[in-house]
């Protein structure tokens, strides 16, 4: 009877792990299932352009799903940055009616690693739009030129190639942007007429320093200077690890676009690498000058990380 009764317990407790298996195989199919039920997202749109559903025709707005068996109609001068399921950007610049499945084909070679980032975009342009308490943002002084660079904890830089910029205003220029050493040696000085400049990490003169303070005087009628920012080369050991998890997504992104432009910027904040979101965000604006989605998009990435300040009602 021992016998007996010991085999029908592991006769029992097999079949136990068969259904959990099983059961466990199911949810991964379900969940798999529910989180691609659509083909693309809307992240940025520019246009009356409208979505046709089961349910009609609907505006299309960022952050809109749609679906395999939904239909595109693009108006005249619009602009469509979608993101499909599998991770790939796609722009669509060409007014037309578009069906889902004709736009899916035009994707290859996307990876799951990049919908995290595009997740991230959205959730942080689609949420509350006064986040500054969020990251500690402070009001300058009235005689304070406003400099997007963080605050110095956030300061860290990965790329060698940066853009800085400045609040727009004509009565600053020309301006000046005075680098100095720790020590408060100077580095480098350039001028400009512009409100950014660009500027390499590895010249000659900063290939020494590990720390860049950076200040912006203005020369113009409007006699201003900034506060002092700085900027913080990454350690060896956090930039192969930055390297590692950019390679996830460099082949994906390779293609010089605003719209991958847009996804790099959400790698680079997500990673907290502020300097190197705000270069990203920069250089998408140049790429697509008229599409003010992406102005919005970066004024957005500024407020919520405290680089920038809504002036006093």
């Amino acid at each position: 009877m021992g016998y007996i009764g010991g085999r029908l317990v592991k006769l029992i407790y097999g079949i136990m792990k068969i259904r959990i298996a099983i059961l466990g195989f199911m949810l991964v199919v379900f969940g798999q299932v529910r989180a691609q039920d659509y083909t693309f997202k809307v992240l940025v749109n520019k246009g009356m352009n409208e979505i046709k559903t089961t349910k009609g025709w609907q505006q299309v707005k960022v952050g809109s799903s749609l679906k395999q068996a939904d239909e595109l109609k693009v108006v005249e001068n619009a602009y469509l940055g979608l993101v499909h399921v599998s991770g790939k950007a796609l722009e669509v610049k060409q007014s037309g009616r578009y069906k889902v499945t004709e736009l899916a084909a035009m994707v290859s070679g996307g990876t799951n690693v990049l919908n995290k980032y595009t997740d991230f975009i959205l959730s942080a342009n689609t949420g509350p739009q006064n986040r500054l308490t969020a990251t500690g943002a402070v009001n300058r002084g009235a005689n304070n030129i406003e400099v997007y660079l963080p605050r110095p904890d956030l300061s860290v830089v990965y790329n060698n190639n940066v853009t800085i910029a400045w609040e727009e205003d004509k009565t600053l220029r020309p301006c000046a942007v005075i680098f100095k050493s720790m020590f408060g040696d100077e580095l480098k000085v350039m001028e400009t007429n512009e409100n950014s400049v660009e500027i390499d990490l590895n010249d000659r003169s900063f290939e020494h320093e590990d720390n860049i303070i950076v200040t912006v005087i203005s020369k113009g009628n409007n006699a201003k200077v900034s506060e002092d920012y700085t900027l913080k080369k990454l350690s060896r050991g956090d930039k192969e690890r930055i390297k590692t998890l950019y390679s996830e997504i460099a082949g994906q992104t390779a293609e010089k676009t605003a719209l991958n432009k847009l996804v790099i910027a959400g790698f680079y904040e997500k990673n907290n690498l502020l300097v190197d979101a705000n270069t990203a965000f920069l250089e998408a604006i140049r790429l697509a000058p008229d599409v003010p989605a992406y102005n919005e998009v970066y004024n957005d990435f500024l407020l919520r990380n405290g680089m920038k300040v809504l002036p006093k009602k």
